[in-house]
């Protein structure tokens, strides 16, 4: 059944009539479609739309949008957007559409070369732009396909493969004529001109009868592509972290995966649905941008923005692509409810026809994801520690991993997200063209890092990529309590002989333990980028962005000064310095640098963040007539003491009814061969490099006193008095926490090792949340092997 529309009956067309007559062009049935349109703008995802849009007036509104889109294009003699013409075309069947996309399709395609680049040897022929344009012919010329005469058909066809699939697969996948590989190109560029390509073949079988086998040869290259696990003698890190992360940063792993998604998607319309041994990987890389996003209660959800990113970069596309292919997870949906707040370039919203097409039906949104809200990926070195899945949480994101293209020169950097702002900052990017993002953005300098005489890693990792990257180890998260190491040695190692990072979280008390050591005595720096607004008041930096603060509060090797500096030369010294706003060229904004009042070879940098929350209220301070204000000027917040002797550093902090000691064992850095880091701390023996422990306020550790909880980095037995609370012949990180007879176990280790507790009566055992029976050994004491 056809029916036409002329004339004032065309112009007069309500939105509700107009939507009325989509439903009037629905076929009586629908079957499989075996002749064009078969890549995106198919019949069944037509006639779905059209059926979605009698009772969602968000996609109805959407649809009204793109038809007054092109309904004023047509106003003109020329222009239009491709995409939008052609979806209203498989709409409403008119003609009038189908013309517009014809005559830029073209346009399009009468162009000498859609890319090239002559400053490279041999001259590349194919790049982004070859992409872009591979991708608006296919997906045109497959939408007018019936509007074409046979002549035009072949001749553009002809035009495809001359200015789009050729020079793409010869410069990139073919035999004879390939410049590239996957060592050289092979992330974000490899998957837009390769599948885009692939992409075109599938548009023009019909009349390129072979293109069907190039669509099928480049779905297996999908697999090189996916699996590629890196080359050592060109530092090129694998493409995806094994637990399913990409190291060029959220951004850019959304575009890179989500051209080899549009492919597949293509080639399942147009061939037919496959399986590829790489699925469950693809999936774990939605889960990747999930961890890595920050959902906020009134305002759109954020990411991590390490490497070349944004603050509003995330995985939208990909997830929508994923469940158009029948591999979505309930968790993706949740994960779109928190990207639909926001309007990212990339993305497959609604106000794009892709997005029209593709939006997935209704479903019940999980209240939080099912996975577990910290995560670490070790592959290529990005953490994340959360207190949990709600929105306006506290996150912490690290970084410790490769520096290389789109990954900058930011070892052991970290952000801060909480109470729905972002309060200490990565860098961020500029233009590729501007000289800033060489000489600033990349560099260590615009990150949270510790510099040694103004360096960490050398300026030149990004070009030529770093040979020793850094890693993440350990990370532990027992709910109240979190840790994660950051090995930042190799990275730096032209400047530091030792250089670890430790994260730990304690309630709203984050310590970051940095221990370095360097070749020479010289000025260490730690390096603090922050948000909006920061002010030293006593002996704390405030941090505030509307209601969402932290203070930042050094303890080691020395305080702040809580006067002027100049009457405290012991204190640390602190400094305001000026970087460059993300995503600017000339826009200055400040920075803290905090530094031990002396060079040295060997420091421990402990510093505090208190997180504030509404139970922390801002306080008048009194002001001598020094400068000097002796407290914070907040109320109701954690107690923070420092305690220490030759062999430790002591912090004990006082929060919730709960008192937590931390030791850092100076025995335990390196100085000591062949012989154990034992220390005495009060009641406490240990030979653990950072130890915790936990007693209700108001109680006094004794002789053989079983704590709340404890933890321990790197430590083989940690004893009270003469009770060996536990003892493992090889070093653990773990934390124990008893209560109501049940002993909770976070455990990392060798792969084989066996722990005796002598922790109580111990009626049920949980270790990292799998509950098993109790067993003793002939001692009576705990025995968990794993």
């Amino acid at each position: 059944m056809k029916i036409k529309i002329v004339g004032s009956i065309r112009k007069s067309l309500t939105m509700f009539g107009f939507l009325f007559y989509l439903v009037l062009l629905q076929p009586a049935d629908v079957t499989a479609q075996s002749s064009h349109p078969y890549l995106f703008y198919t019949p069944e995802r037509v006639n779905q739309l059209k059926k979605r849009i009698v009772t969602d007036t968000v996609l109805a509104n959407s649809l009204q949008q793109i038809k007054d889109n092109c309904d004023g294009w047509l106003k003109n003699s020329n222009g239009g957007d491709m995409e939008q013409l052609a979806l209203v075309y498989r709409l409403t069947g008119e003609r009038r559409f189908a013309d517009r996309v014809k005559s830029l399709l073209i346009q399009l395609t009468g162009k000498i070369q859609w890319d090239g680049m002559d400053d490279r040897s041999p001259r590349w022929n194919s790049g982004l732009g070859t992409a872009h344009s591979n991708w608006l012919a296919a997906i045109t010329y497959d939408a007018i396909y019936d509007c074409l005469t046979v002549t035009e058909r072949k001749e553009i066809a002809g035009k495809i493969l001359e200015l789009g699939i050729k020079p793409s697969v010869g410069d990139w996948i073919s035999k004879d004529k390939r410049i590239h590989s996957l060592n050289s190109m092979g992330h974000n560029w490899w998957s837009s001109v390769v599948f885009q390509a692939g992409i075109a073949s599938l548009a023009i079988m019909k009349e390129v009868p072979e293109a069907r086998d190039w669509a099928r040869g480049i779905m297996d290259d999908s697999k090189e592509w996916i699996g590629f696990s890196g080359s050592i003698l060109e530092n090129k890190p694998s493409t995806f972290d094994p637990d399913g992360g990409c190291y060029e940063s959220v951004s850019y792993a959304n575009f890179g995966v989500s051209e080899y998604l549009l492919f597949r998607l293509a080639y399942t319309n147009a061939i037919g649905p496959l399986k590829m041994p790489y699925d469950p990987l693809l999936q774990k890389t939605m889960d990747w941008f999930i961890r890595t996003s920050y959902p906020r209660a009134r305002e759109a959800s954020m990411s991590l923005n390490f490497g070349d990113s944004n603050d509003f970069a995330n995985g939208d596309k990909p997830v929508r692509l994923m469940i158009a292919l029948g591999l979505g997870r309930p968790d993706y949906y949740w994960y779109l409810n928190n990207t639909s707040k926001v309007r990212f370039r990339e993305d497959l919203n609604v106000q794009t026809p892709m997005g029209l097409l593709y939006q997935p039906e209704k479903n019940v949104v999980p209240t939080t994801p099912s996975l577990s809200p910290s995560a670490v990926y070790p592959g290529m070195g990005w953490g994340m520690l959360r207190s949990s899945w709600d929105p306006d949480a506290t996150m912490l994101g690290v970084k410790c991993g490769f520096t290389w293209n789109h990954a900058h020169a930011d070892a052991g950097s970290f952000v801060l997200y909480h109470k729905g702002k972002n309060l200490l900052i990565d860098g961020g990017d500029t233009g590729y063209g501007n000289p800033e993002y060489s000489s600033y953005f990349v560099t260590s300098r615009a990150h949270n890092v510790v510099m040694f005489n103004g360096e960490a890693q050398d300026p030149q990792d990004q070009y030529h990529a770093v040979k020793q990257p850094g890693h993440l180890y350990d990370m532990l998260d027992a709910g109240n309590l979190k840790y994660l190491l950051a090995d930042v040695t190799g990275p730096t190692s032209r400047n530091f002989l030792r250089n670890y990072r430790n994260f730990l979280w304690v309630g709203n008390v984050i310590l970051i333990v940095d221990d370095v050591k360097t070749y020479e005595a010289g000025k260490i720096d730690f390096l603090l980028h922050y948000a909006d607004t920061a002010i030293k008041r006593g002996p704390d930096i405030e941090i505030t962005q509307g209601s969402s603060g932290i203070l930042f509060r050094p303890l080691y090797p020395e305080t702040l000064p809580l006067g002027y500096p100049h009457d405290f030369p012991e204190k640390m010294k602190y400094d305001i310095q000026y970087g460059l706003k993300d995503h600017s060229r000339n826009v200055q904004i400040p920075y803290y640098v905090i530094s031990p009042p002396e060079k040295t070879d060997r420091a421990k940098l402990v510093n505090a963040i208190i997180l504030l929350d509404e139970r922390n209220k801002p306080l008048k301070t009194f002001i001598g007539s020094s400068g000097a204000n002796g407290s914070s000027a907040w109320s109701n917040l954690p107690v923070i003491e420092r305690f220490e002797s030759k062999d430790y550093l002591g912090i004990r902090i006082h929060q919730n009814g709960q008192v937590t000691e931390v030791y850092i064992n100076l025995l335990a850095d390196g100085r000591l061969m062949h012989r154990n880091s034992i220390i005495n701390a009060g009641n406490w023996e240990t030979d653990a490099y950072l130890s915790a422990v936990t007693y209700p306020e108001g109680s006094k550790p004794g002789d053989g006193s079983i704590p709340s909880s404890f933890f321990v980095a790197n430590g083989s037995y940690l004893k009270s008095g003469h009770r060996v609370l536990f003892s493992s012949l090889s070093k653990v990180f773990m934390n124990a926490e008893k209560k109501d007879g049940i002993l909770k176990l976070s455990l990392k280790g060798q792969p084989v090792v066996n722990i005796s507790f002598d922790m109580g009566n111990i009626q049920h055992v949980s270790v990292d949340g799998k509950i098993q029976p109790p067993k003793f050994d002939k001692e009576q004491y705990l025995l968990i092997e794993k």
